[in-house]
């Protein structure tokens, strides 16, 4: 009998749970990254201003834990069997009081409403303000901070609410509330401290027990001087490497909520894009030898779009978040690019649409999902065609309708259509569709070529997410950038990407690398079409002049 027989050891299993804008998921996976199964439900949210965007961090953790014990009853797995479990998250700032209770960050004063989340954009004017400052910490995050950050955020509850300001004695990104929800630790994870509050990840640490360093200056020329003077106890003063184990693993408090044992093995968090990047960006391709992450990017779509690429050097890429030290695969530097409406885009535009209506109704008649319609539609409509990209050849999208995370950095951006006339039938709608999935793969395309000026040779895309199950968005994104397309076997990579922390964590791997060259590996592979290159070369040149025109018609 083989050493590896599962006669002689029993099973293990690792939990993966991502908190995404609209629902908690839990998954089950086996130590070769084989899901078992998964359990998601919804969570809410409230927008009682414009720009404005709240969640409850009490209604998501009983999203979490509904899920939990859903995916357990749903993977027959006995909750001994569970050696480990990861946690990921949008990055959304949770704000507690000092007893641990949510304080309102709602105008309107609703007590639950304690998380600003990743989308909102109340905090442009402060995002402004810091930028025109110029501190030296904003290399780090591509040259200009974003209101999806937490600086701006917090400087706007400071000048606004001042009241829950007061109140509020410690400020989490959303994946660092659930770790310390789930263990009573109230470690920060490298990840979300460097990527979303300026944390120095890759200087010496000013104290024990922590790694990297909060920059004084920083909070002091910005407006947020008290934090200095408390020495950042509501940030944190201990920050811990992404996959570590925290405290003593699940408390019993937890592990009655959750359905699991008490002791379970918890790490240290990662944001929902970057355990996607775990989970994808480290699996071989037949045809290199060894992985080359300079040629590589992961791209996690859904609402909005991350694009993480990692790598031995710091490279300053202007409008590129980054480089962040360690913040997802240890020792390497990640350059982080996105858009920041993606599947809300397509969604705000076709079922906004005059003709969406009758789209719906005839989507339902043949049995299919809107998009499988819609793209069946392009087929139909661009038989005899060279390309089905031509069919929208005269209709232009700049996508920029929730502003541009990057690498344009402007959260003030607006989104255009060109081309549009008085006619609104649904063959409208399709060619509209169609233009603007094209004009998200040139934001994506704009993004790797700013990638690669700067030392990335970028030929593969490897995607998750919600868009790859759309044939279309992979096709087109793979001939508008000229790279192929590689989804993971397993196509739940976020999911994948914690349960690999929660691997690690129980000792199961020795490291992330060592978790990723084992659990993760390549599906499908969508190759580009070169015929394709000559026409989106002259519609991203359009892509281009409509966003300068923008900025000229401003000016």
């Amino acid at each position: 009998m083989s050493s590896d027989s599962p006669d002689l050891f029993p099973k293990k299993y690792y939990i993966g749970i991502d908190v995404g804008t609209g629902s908690a998921r839990a998954g089950i996976s086996d130590c070769k990254g084989r899901l078992l199964a998964k359990a998601q439900h919804e969570t809410k949210h409230w927008t009682p201003e414009p720009d404005f965007v709240q969640q409850s961090s009490t209604d998501i953790w009983q999203a979490v834990c509904a899920s939990v014990r859903e995916v357990l009853t749903k993977a027959g797995i006995d909750s001994a069997d569970v050696e480990g479990l990861g946690f990921d998250a949008t990055c959304s700032l949770v704000v507690l009081d000092a007893e641990d209770r949510p304080v309102s960050v709602s105008p309107n004063g609703e007590a639950d409403q304690n998380i600003i989340m990743w989308m909102d954009h109340r905090a442009t004017t402060e995002a402004e303000e810091i930028n025109t400052q110029g501190h030296e910490v904003l290399r780090y995050v591509g040259g200009r901070i974003s209101p999806e950050m937490q600086t701006p955020k917090i400087l706007w509850l400071k000048r606004h609410l001042p009241e829950a300001y007061e109140k509020a004695a410690n400020f989490f990104d959303l994946p660092d509330y659930l770790t310390f929800r789930a263990t009573d630790d109230r470690s920060r994870s490298l990840c979300s401290t460097v990527c979303k509050m300026t944390y120095l990840g890759h200087e010496a640490a000013d104290q024990e027990d922590t790694v990297g360093r909060w920059d004084t200056s920083y909070f002091e020329q910005i407006g947020l001087e008290d934090f200095v003077t408390d020495d950042f106890v509501r940030l944190g003063q201990r920050v811990r490497p992404v996959s570590e184990a925290l405290g003593n693993g699940l408390t019993e408090e937890a592990a009655t909520d959750l359905g699991l044992k008490s002791g379970t093995a918890v790490s240290v968090s990662l944001i929902d894009a970057h355990a996607g990047g775990v989970g994808m960006l480290g699996l071989s391709l037949n045809d290199e030898e060894k992985v080359d992450f300079d040629k590589r990017i992961a791209l996690i779509g859904g609402t909005s779009s991350c694009h993480m690429a990692v790598s031995s050097k710091a490279r300053f890429i202007d409008g590129i978040w980054g480089p962040y030290y360690s913040a997802m695969v240890p020792n390497l530097w990640l350059s982080e690019g996105g858009q920041s409406a993606v599947g809300s885009l397509i969604d705000h535009l076709i079922f906004g649409h005059k003709a969406s209506t009758k789209m719906r109704a005839a989507a339902k008649a043949e049995g299919l999902s809107p998009y499988a319609w819609l793209n069946q539609r392009v087929t139909h409509l661009t038989e005899g065609m060279n390309l089905p990209a031509e069919l929208a050849k005269d209709l232009h999208v700049d996508p920029d309708f929730h502003g541009n995370r990057s690498p344009r950095a402007d959260a003030s951006l607006k989104g255009t259509i060109l081309g549009m006339g008085m006619s609104a039938t649904v063959d409208d709608l399709v060619k509209l569709y169609l233009a603007t999935v094209d004009a998200l793969a040139y934001g994506t395309r704009q993004i790797i070529e700013c990638m690669n000026t700067q030392g990335y040779q970028i030929e593969t895309i490897i995607m998750c997410g919600g868009h790859i199950k759309n044939e279309l968005f992979l096709q087109e994104h793979a001939d508008v950038t000229s790279c192929r397309i590689v989804i993971p076997s397993e196509p739940e990579s976020v999911l994948l990407g914690s349960a690999m922390l929660g691997a690690v964590a129980a000792g199961k791997y020795p490291d992330i690398p060592a978790a990723m060259a084992a659990m993760s590996q390549p599906g499908k592979i969508i190759n580009p079409n070169t015929q394709a290159k000559d026409f989106h070369d002259r519609k991203y040149e359009a892509f281009h002049k409509m966003h300068e025109l923008q900025i000229e018609l401003r000016n």
